[in-house]
């Protein structure tokens, strides 16, 4: 059980693989960047937003 607990949650090199041939099947070639640079631009946008959140704060204890 212990060893079975230590193994839960990672990901090898084969679970990555068989991902990756799903997400190809499910999408085919020509989404699939359409869907990585929208989930660059949705990674930007939440990082902007957690750097003005955290100058609302610090200008909120000045």
């Amino acid at each position: 059980m212990k060893n079975l607990l230590m193994h839960f949650g990672f990901v090898g090199g084969t679970q990555v693989v068989i991902i990756l041939v799903v997400v190809l099947v499910l999408f085919g070639g020509k989404k699939i960047p359409e869907l990585m640079k929208g989930l660059g631009n949705g990674i930007k946008e939440f990082k902007n937003a957690t750097k003005e959140e955290s100058n609302d704060k610090i200008e909120d204890k000045k």
